[in-house]
Protein backbone atom coordinates (compact mmCIF):
# COMPACT_ATOMS: atom_id res chain seq x y z
CA UNK A 1 0.00 0.00 0.00
CA UNK A 2 0.95 4.16 -0.03
CA UNK A 3 1.85 5.52 2.86
CA UNK A 4 2.92 8.25 4.65
CA UNK A 5 6.22 8.30 6.40
CA UNK A 6 6.39 10.44 9.90
CA UNK A 7 9.46 11.32 12.40
CA UNK A 8 8.87 11.57 15.45
CA UNK A 9 12.08 13.07 17.31
CA UNK A 10 11.66 15.39 20.75
CA UNK A 11 13.63 15.80 24.04
CA UNK A 12 10.80 14.37 25.67
CA UNK A 13 8.02 11.97 24.71
CA UNK A 14 5.30 9.52 26.42
CA UNK A 15 2.87 7.00 24.93
CA UNK A 16 1.23 6.11 28.11
CA UNK A 17 -1.17 2.75 27.96
CA UNK A 18 -2.35 2.97 31.67
CA UNK A 19 -2.12 6.71 32.26
CA UNK A 20 -4.73 6.86 34.88
CA UNK A 21 -4.58 8.98 38.75
CA UNK A 22 -0.91 9.12 40.13
CA UNK A 23 1.29 7.25 37.79
CA UNK A 24 1.48 8.25 34.26
CA UNK A 25 3.15 5.01 32.31
CA UNK A 26 4.45 5.28 28.95
CA UNK A 27 4.96 2.42 26.33
CA UNK A 28 8.74 1.96 24.74
CA UNK A 29 7.21 3.01 20.95
CA UNK A 30 4.39 5.46 19.52
CA UNK A 31 1.03 4.14 20.70
CA UNK A 32 -1.58 3.93 17.69
CA UNK A 33 -3.76 6.15 19.87
CA UNK A 34 -0.98 8.59 19.87
CA UNK A 35 -0.70 9.09 16.47
CA UNK A 36 -4.13 8.83 15.39
CA UNK A 37 -4.61 11.66 18.21
CA UNK A 38 -1.73 13.73 15.77
CA UNK A 39 -3.42 13.01 13.21
CA UNK A 40 -6.74 13.85 13.98
CA UNK A 41 -5.66 17.45 15.92
CA UNK A 42 -3.68 17.89 12.55
CA UNK A 43 -7.02 17.81 10.72
CA UNK A 44 -8.95 20.08 13.37
CA UNK A 45 -10.83 17.15 14.84
CA UNK A 46 -12.28 17.84 18.49
CA UNK A 47 -11.72 15.32 21.07
CA UNK A 48 -15.80 14.74 20.86
CA UNK A 49 -14.87 14.34 16.70
CA UNK A 50 -11.71 12.36 16.35
CA UNK A 51 -13.76 8.94 15.98
CA UNK A 52 -16.74 10.25 14.29
CA UNK A 53 -17.91 7.03 12.15
CA UNK A 54 -18.14 7.48 8.31
CA UNK A 55 -21.55 7.12 6.88
CA UNK A 56 -20.46 5.79 3.86
CA UNK A 57 -17.83 3.17 5.40
CA UNK A 58 -19.23 2.82 8.76
CA UNK A 59 -15.61 2.76 9.85
CA UNK A 60 -13.98 6.01 12.26
CA UNK A 61 -11.58 7.96 9.76
CA UNK A 62 -8.75 6.38 10.56
CA UNK A 63 -9.13 2.46 11.20
CA UNK A 64 -7.73 1.40 7.65
CA UNK A 65 -4.30 2.93 8.54
CA UNK A 66 -1.46 0.63 8.63
CA UNK A 67 1.28 1.63 11.36
CA UNK A 68 4.89 0.09 10.98
CA UNK A 69 7.34 1.63 13.57
CA UNK A 70 11.43 1.37 13.00
CA UNK A 71 12.86 2.39 16.23
CA UNK A 72 16.27 4.02 15.18
CA UNK A 73 16.75 5.72 18.96
CA UNK A 74 14.51 4.03 21.61
CA UNK A 75 15.66 6.95 24.28
CA UNK A 76 15.90 6.04 27.96
CA UNK A 77 12.95 6.60 30.51
CA UNK A 78 12.92 8.98 33.14
CA UNK A 79 10.05 9.39 36.05
CA UNK A 80 8.95 12.99 36.13
CA UNK A 81 7.57 14.02 39.90
CA UNK A 82 4.43 16.61 39.92
CA UNK A 83 2.39 17.76 42.90
CA UNK A 84 -1.54 18.50 42.85
CA UNK A 85 -3.79 20.33 44.66
CA UNK A 86 -1.20 21.60 47.19
CA UNK A 87 -2.37 24.80 48.42
CA UNK A 88 -5.89 25.38 47.76
CA UNK A 89 -8.08 25.47 50.35
CA UNK A 90 -9.99 22.72 51.55
CA UNK A 91 -13.24 22.72 49.35
CA UNK A 92 -11.39 23.69 46.46
CA UNK A 93 -9.39 21.32 46.32
CA UNK A 94 -8.63 16.99 45.34
CA UNK A 95 -11.48 14.92 45.60
CA UNK A 96 -11.27 11.24 47.17
CA UNK A 97 -13.20 8.39 44.94
CA UNK A 98 -16.14 8.76 47.05
CA UNK A 99 -16.46 12.04 46.22
CA UNK A 100 -15.72 14.00 49.29
CA UNK A 101 -12.90 16.45 49.98
CA UNK A 102 -9.42 14.88 50.72
CA UNK A 103 -8.17 16.16 54.26
CA UNK A 104 -6.18 19.64 54.46
CA UNK A 105 -2.93 17.62 55.76
CA UNK A 106 -3.20 15.28 52.67
CA UNK A 107 -4.52 18.09 50.04
CA UNK A 108 -1.20 17.82 47.87
CA UNK A 109 -1.07 14.24 46.15
CA UNK A 110 2.62 13.63 43.94
CA UNK A 111 2.06 12.26 40.48
CA UNK A 112 4.70 10.14 38.68
CA UNK A 113 4.65 10.56 35.13
CA UNK A 114 7.12 9.00 32.56
CA UNK A 115 8.83 10.01 29.75
CA UNK A 116 11.53 8.62 26.72
CA UNK A 117 13.87 11.45 26.55
CA UNK A 118 15.64 11.74 23.28
CA UNK A 119 13.87 9.09 21.28
CA UNK A 120 13.78 8.93 17.59
CA UNK A 121 11.36 6.91 15.66
CA UNK A 122 10.73 6.75 11.46
CA UNK A 123 6.73 5.22 11.29
CA UNK A 124 5.07 4.27 8.12
CA UNK A 125 1.31 4.80 7.88
CA UNK A 126 -0.24 3.18 5.05
CA UNK A 127 -3.36 2.92 3.54
CA UNK A 128 -5.62 1.84 0.86
CA UNK A 129 -6.97 5.44 -0.61
CA UNK A 130 -3.63 7.72 -1.90
CA UNK A 131 -6.13 10.54 -2.35
CA UNK A 132 -6.43 10.45 2.44
CA UNK A 133 -3.05 10.32 2.32
CA UNK A 134 -2.11 12.99 0.53
CA UNK A 135 -5.34 15.11 2.31
CA UNK A 136 -3.26 13.88 5.55
CA UNK A 137 -0.17 15.08 4.54
CA UNK A 138 -1.16 18.95 3.39
CA UNK A 139 -2.81 18.60 6.70
CA UNK A 140 0.33 17.49 8.68
CA UNK A 141 2.31 20.68 6.70
CA UNK A 142 -0.11 22.97 7.90
CA UNK A 143 -1.78 21.39 10.72
CA UNK A 144 -4.95 23.27 12.41
CA UNK A 145 -4.63 22.19 15.84
CA UNK A 146 -0.49 22.20 17.84
CA UNK A 147 0.68 19.12 17.24
CA UNK A 148 2.58 16.94 20.23
CA UNK A 149 3.76 13.70 20.87
CA UNK A 150 1.61 12.23 23.90
CA UNK A 151 1.32 15.24 25.99
CA UNK A 152 1.10 18.60 25.32
CA UNK A 153 4.63 19.76 26.33
CA UNK A 154 6.18 17.14 24.01
CA UNK A 155 6.53 19.09 20.62
CA UNK A 156 7.75 17.29 17.65
CA UNK A 157 11.25 18.32 16.48
CA UNK A 158 11.63 19.10 12.03
CA UNK A 159 11.56 17.34 10.00
CA UNK A 160 7.92 15.80 11.16
CA UNK A 161 6.50 14.43 7.59
CA UNK A 162 9.33 12.82 5.16
CA UNK A 163 7.98 13.89 1.95
CA UNK A 164 4.15 13.22 0.62
CA UNK A 165 2.92 9.85 -0.39
CA UNK A 166 4.94 7.00 -0.95
CA UNK A 167 4.50 4.00 -3.31
CA UNK A 168 7.02 1.41 -1.10
CA UNK A 169 7.13 3.44 2.45
CA UNK A 170 8.48 0.15 4.12
CA UNK A 171 10.88 0.14 1.63
CA UNK A 172 11.87 3.41 2.47
CA UNK A 173 12.04 2.57 6.02
CA UNK A 174 14.68 -0.77 4.87
CA UNK A 175 16.72 1.66 2.87
CA UNK A 176 16.72 4.76 2.20
CA UNK A 177 15.60 7.04 5.11
CA UNK A 178 18.80 8.16 7.20
CA UNK A 179 19.13 6.81 10.89
CA UNK A 180 19.14 8.47 13.67
CA UNK A 181 21.10 6.60 16.10
CA UNK A 182 22.50 6.49 19.70
CA UNK A 183 26.18 5.65 18.40
CA UNK A 184 27.37 4.64 15.17
CA UNK A 185 27.61 1.41 13.60
CA UNK A 186 30.41 -1.07 14.75
CA UNK A 187 33.35 -0.67 12.45
CA UNK A 188 33.46 -3.51 9.72
CA UNK A 189 30.02 -4.16 9.54
CA UNK A 190 27.66 -3.33 6.59
CA UNK A 191 24.50 -3.61 8.08
CA UNK A 192 23.03 -2.03 11.60
CA UNK A 193 20.73 -4.16 13.75
CA UNK A 194 17.13 -1.98 14.09
CA UNK A 195 14.13 -2.93 15.91
CA UNK A 196 10.79 -2.64 14.16
CA UNK A 197 7.36 -2.69 15.57
CA UNK A 198 4.72 -4.32 13.14
CA UNK A 199 0.71 -4.30 13.08
CA UNK A 200 0.70 -7.01 10.87
CA UNK A 201 2.43 -10.15 10.64
CA UNK A 202 5.59 -8.99 8.42
CA UNK A 203 5.41 -11.05 5.06
CA UNK A 204 9.48 -11.23 4.98
CA UNK A 205 9.44 -12.83 8.35
CA UNK A 206 6.93 -15.41 7.99
CA UNK A 207 7.71 -17.33 11.20
CA UNK A 208 7.37 -14.51 13.41
CA UNK A 209 5.98 -14.77 16.63
CA UNK A 210 3.34 -11.87 18.23
CA UNK A 211 5.40 -10.43 20.83
CA UNK A 212 3.15 -7.88 22.22
CA UNK A 213 -0.38 -6.83 23.31
CA UNK A 214 -1.12 -3.65 23.49
CA UNK A 215 -4.59 -1.78 24.62
CA UNK A 216 -4.30 1.14 22.68
CA UNK A 217 -6.30 0.83 20.09
CA UNK A 218 -9.02 4.49 20.19
CA UNK A 219 -12.97 3.25 20.49
CA UNK A 220 -13.67 6.99 22.09
CA UNK A 221 -11.47 10.08 22.63
CA UNK A 222 -14.14 11.68 25.05
CA UNK A 223 -12.46 12.31 28.46
CA UNK A 224 -15.77 10.92 30.46
CA UNK A 225 -15.91 7.97 28.19
CA UNK A 226 -11.99 7.22 26.77
CA UNK A 227 -12.18 3.72 25.81
CA UNK A 228 -9.67 1.43 24.09
CA UNK A 229 -9.16 -2.26 22.60
CA UNK A 230 -6.27 -4.59 22.51
CA UNK A 231 -4.34 -5.36 19.58
CA UNK A 232 -1.28 -8.02 18.74
CA UNK A 233 2.06 -6.42 17.72
CA UNK A 234 4.77 -8.67 16.04
CA UNK A 235 8.66 -6.88 17.22
CA UNK A 236 10.92 -7.87 14.54
CA UNK A 237 15.04 -7.10 14.39
CA UNK A 238 16.15 -5.66 11.14
CA UNK A 239 19.87 -5.61 9.65
CA UNK A 240 19.71 -2.32 7.98
CA UNK A 241 22.38 -0.84 5.47
CA UNK A 242 24.87 0.83 7.64
CA UNK A 243 25.43 3.52 5.32
CA UNK A 244 22.33 4.64 6.14
CA UNK A 245 23.91 5.98 9.79
CA UNK A 246 25.37 9.57 9.41
CA UNK A 247 26.70 11.75 12.62
CA UNK A 248 24.72 14.11 10.76
CA UNK A 249 21.19 13.28 10.37
CA UNK A 250 19.21 16.61 10.07
CA UNK A 251 21.70 17.24 6.90
CA UNK A 252 21.09 13.82 5.84
CA UNK A 253 17.12 13.96 5.98
CA UNK A 254 17.57 17.71 4.06
CA UNK A 255 19.67 15.74 0.96
CA UNK A 256 16.22 12.78 1.33
CA UNK A 257 13.48 15.03 1.34
CA UNK A 258 15.54 17.25 -1.66
CA UNK A 259 15.72 13.67 -3.71
CA UNK A 260 12.12 13.17 -2.83
CA UNK A 261 10.26 16.65 -4.13
CA UNK A 262 9.32 16.19 -7.60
Amino acid sequence: MNGLILRLASPWMSFGEHAAFAYRDTLPFPTRSALIGLLAAAEGRSRDEALTLDPETGHHPYSQLVLTIRIDRPGQRHTDFHTVGGGRPHKEGLRTSKGTYRAQIKSTLVTRRVYLTDATFTIAIQGPDARRLEQLAGRLEQPAYALYLGRRACIPDEPLLLGTVHADPIGELRNRIPLTLAAPPRPGHDTVPIGFVWEQPPTHHPAAQSHLEVADVPIDFTSTRRTHHTRRLWRTTEPLPAHLYTPHPLQALTHYLNQATP
